[in-house]
């Protein structure tokens, strides 16, 4: 396998032009999924399309998973309804159920068409779930075995069925109803003497999802558990499906992505950036700058108010930027812990007591260091009352703007807003308008 992916390009469209069709399709199935699907990104498109030709098919649908929504929609239009029939037979039900919400509605039902009525049903209910919901990445297939079964039942069960399930080393012991029981790992059945009944190996300790519960949810739980897969059930618990950590993995990167995102104050692309065209970049970015220069306005407000001070006193000027840009500085850092530890579930509101008590201490600490740093800064450049407002302009400055960045976002969360809207550019831009007016209320109390 070429491992370089310069020299593996070059190689690979050596052999297209060179019409040996056979020997790079021989060596394509040396290469692991993951490094096909890359190796198809910077192929030349119709190249691309000769490549996934020569794939055999289950290797076609597993590289088919790895592309983008933009990708795969151009893939599908290029192949015929048969191949496309098989491609779609292939690949697992909830990758299956991912392709089928992200692409065109056209484009869709053109494909809905083309599934056999086993797999146009499953998707159906698939994608009856709502969205971001458990229920649309479930997937169905998985080992299901029943508790009356003796070990050797059990295993020969699984050597007949268990071909087509995404988890090998985890059974679902179900009642006759399909009411889940209990979950049962491969090692222990394996240990266990061939006579010996499951519900023997059981101890009905289990946890599992519903599958109206958030994706978000899911990926907390698999976390929490350290299992690679996890039951859904209905609300009858009746076992309909399994989500897997490799769906979830997907799902928390597109939610630290979206956290990010919303941190610099930029609405979710919902895609890639490669694959986002400039007017919808500028879509997803102009509304929160607009937003910020009516904000900025208040801080216009709060200068024009004490302009008589500014010309009598002109020293503060040289000040203020030191003033305002650390009282940002310091909420826009406590604002980002704070939408980390709800985000990973480490902080929850009802501990909003705890967080208080322990901001308080460390804003008061952050705010007597750089106060009196300040009041140094001041004494150096100016004359001891100018400092003397620096300084305290300074600590109260940095210690409300700690007390805003931690607070705001547990109150969004109250709300049921998401915390990550307290970003970083709006926390420092309120910053900017609370800093100023507490730099000239200082200024008035010493000065005069």
């Amino acid at each position: 396998m070429l491992l370089e992916s310069s020299a593996a390009r070059q190689e690979v469209e050596r052999l297209i032009v060179s019409g040996q069709f056979k020997q790079l399709s021989a060596s394509l199935k040396d290469w692991a999924d993951p490094e096909l699907a890359d190796l198809m990104g910077v192929l030349h498109p119709k190249h691309q399309i000769l490549v996934f030709r020569l794939l055999v098919r289950q290797q076609a649908a597993n590289v088919f998973a790895y592309f983008e929504p933009e990708h795969q929609d151009r893939i599908l239009r290029a192949l015929t309804d048969v191949d496309t029939r098989a491609l779609l037979a292939n690949l697992s039900p909830d990758d299956r159920t991912a392709l089928l919400d992200e692409l065109p509605a056209a484009v869709t039902k053109r494909l809905m068409q083309l599934l056999s009525p086993e797999d146009l049903a499953e998707s159906r209910q698939l994608l009856g779930y709502p969205d971001d919901s458990v229920g649309r990445m479930m997937n169905p297939d998985y080992i299901r075995v029943r508790a009356e079964w003796t070990v050797e039942q059990a295993l020969a069960h699984i050597r007949k069925f268990a071909r087509d399930s995404e988890v090998f080393n985890i059974l679902y012991v179900t009642d006759g109803q399909g009411v889940l029981v209990d979950v049962l790992r491969m090692r222990r059945l394996i240990l266990a003497p061939l006579n010996t009944v499951l519900s023997e190996l059981l101890n009905y300790r289990f946890f599992s999802l519903s599958a109206y519960d958030d994706q978000e949810f899911a990926v907390e739980q698999i976390q929490r558990y350290d299992v690679n897969a996890l039951p859904v059930v209905d609300s009858d618990g009746v076992l309909l499906g399994i989500v897997t950590v490799d769906d979830l993995f997907d799902v928390a990167e597109e939610e630290a992505t979206e956290d990010i995102q919303k941190g610099a104050a930029v609405s979710p692309l919902e895609t890639n950036y490669s694959s986002a065209v400039s007017l919808l970049l500028f879509k997803k970015r102009i509304g929160w700058l607009i937003i910020l220069i009516f904000v900025n306005l208040l801080s216009a407000a709060v200068i024009s108010n004490y302009l008589d001070y500014l010309q009598a006193y002109v020293a503060l000027v040289l000040f203020m930027p030191l003033v305002i840009a650390s009282g940002g500085n310091t909420g826009a850092q406590s604002a980002t812990l704070m939408v980390r530890a709800l985000a990973v579930g480490d902080l929850k509101f009802n501990g909003w007591i705890k967080v208080l008590a322990k901001e308080l201490k460390v804003g008061a600490m952050l705010a007597l260091a750089m106060g009196l740093l300040a009041f140094l800064l001041g004494i150096y450049r100016s004359e001891a009352r100018i400092a003397l407002t620096v300084g305290l302009s300074m600590f109260f400055a940095v210690f409300f703007a700690n007390m805003i960045g931690a607070l705001l976002p547990l109150m969004l969360k109250k709300f049921k807003i998401d915390p990550a809207a307290a970003s970083s550019p709006l926390v420092t831009s309120i910053m900017d308008t609370v800093g100023l007016q507490i730099y000239f209320t200082m200024a008035i109390l010493v000065l005069s």
